[in-house]
């Protein structure tokens, strides 16, 4: 985990890095961050001429210019980069949709190089846009170095090495009697968050079955009150909920965006100012619909005593995904707000595009 967390530092911060795995090796550079100064540390590495490595929506948009809904929304695809494109701003522009695509010379397509797959990744755990350059690499021991399983298995790491390290009684607006405990894993990276509403460890380890909500971090909605989503509602009433119920533990992710974190979630709604969906949005930037890792909340539950749950939610994936990470969900309580004029689109396509059950 530590070489993927510097790896990912690494690509943040404009450096290329490389990467390693049983098909050889491949130097690699963000194309958000990457500047004059790591395209030449970029250029010493290789071995040929690079690639720029997209999710295949991003590629149909940069060939054919509009957003094809009908690209897949998974896999990995390429561009060859003529010189002209060589540039930091014009691989930004690549890179980022909401950038307006004014091309010199229109690329072409690429074979895409072994370990493209783990490339684009390691730019999604680093919350980049999922557009890198690459390039099969020579001997570059100066570059940090990530193997490419270790890019792999990063996900179901970073949920189950998660531990306590902090707990405190923080008295809440609607929750008196509330604690928090913050859970970090072995990564070092942001902590997950757990609120405890009452006792519902002692409740679980009676037989209970607490209230449990899955939230994922919202900072527009759950600190702003942003009107564009319900997330701040669902925050609250969760809570409050709870409350009245006499136990609880809302889980609250540090997976801003359904996991793409909140820069690339601001361009989502930037996209969606344009007349894309909130999915659509996603898929224009290179993301699933739904890049969030629920093995984390179970995985926070099981640590606090907590194996079975009354899931506060209208999403399927997450009654789904608790109970294929070993929850037991014995019931689903409805927690659906109206909309308030400004996210009612938002509320329609989660019930017409994800599934979400509002009624």
């Amino acid at each position: 985990m530590r070489a993927v967390h510097r790896a990912v530092s690494e690509l943040r911060r404009g450096t290329p890095v490389l990467l390693r795995g049983p098909e050889g090796a491949l130097v690699i550079a963000a194309a958000e961050t990457v500047g004059n100064d790591g395209l030449r540390e970029l250029a010493a590495a290789a071995l040929a001429p690079p690639v720029l490595l997209l999710a295949p929506v991003r590629v149909a948009a940069v060939l054919s210019r509009p957003v094809p809904l009908s690209a897949p929304e998974e896999g990995v695809a390429a561009i060859r980069l003529p010189q002209a494109l060589m540039a930091p701003d014009r691989l930004r522009m690549l890179a980022d949709p909401t950038i307006e695509l004014l091309l010199p010379e229109v690329p072409e397509r690429a074979a895409v190089p072994p370990l493209g797959a783990s490339a684009l990744l390691l730019a999604k755990i680093g919350r980049l846009l999922p557009a890198l350059i690459a390039a099969p690499a020579r001997d570059a021991a100066a570059l940090s170095m990530v193997q490419a399983a270790e890019v792999q298995s990063y996900p179901p790491m970073a949920a189950t090495t998660l531990h306590p390290v902090a707990e405190a009684r923080v008295p809440l607006e609607d929750v008196p009697e509330a604690r928090i405990i913050a859970f970090r894993a072995a990564d070092g990276g942001i902590e997950h968050l757990a609120i405890l509403v009452g006792e519902p460890e002692r409740f679980a380890a009676e037989g209970g079955a607490p209230l449990a909500r899955v939230h994922s971090e919202c900072f527009t909605g759950d600190l702003l009150g942003s009107l564009r989503c319900d997330c701040g509602p669902q925050l609250r009433g969760a809570l409050k909920k709870m409350a009245e119920d006499g136990h609880g533990a809302l889980l609250y992710l540090a997976q801003e965006g359904r996991g793409i974190g909140l820069v690339n979630k601001l361009r989502a709604y930037a996209l969606q100012d344009t007349g894309l969906d909130t999915l659509d949005a996603n898929r224009a930037l290179g993301y699933g619909a739904d890049e969030r890792n629920f093995m984390v909340a179970a995985e926070m539950l099981r640590q606090l005593g907590i194996p079975r749950v009354r899931l506060l939610t209208n999403n399927p994936d997450k009654l789904a995904s608790l109970a294929a990470c070993g929850i037991e969900v014995v019931g689903r309580e409805v927690h659906s707000f109206d909309g308030n004029g400004v996210n009612d689109g938002y509320l329609a396509t989660k019930a017409a595009r994800f599934g979400h059950m509002l009624g």
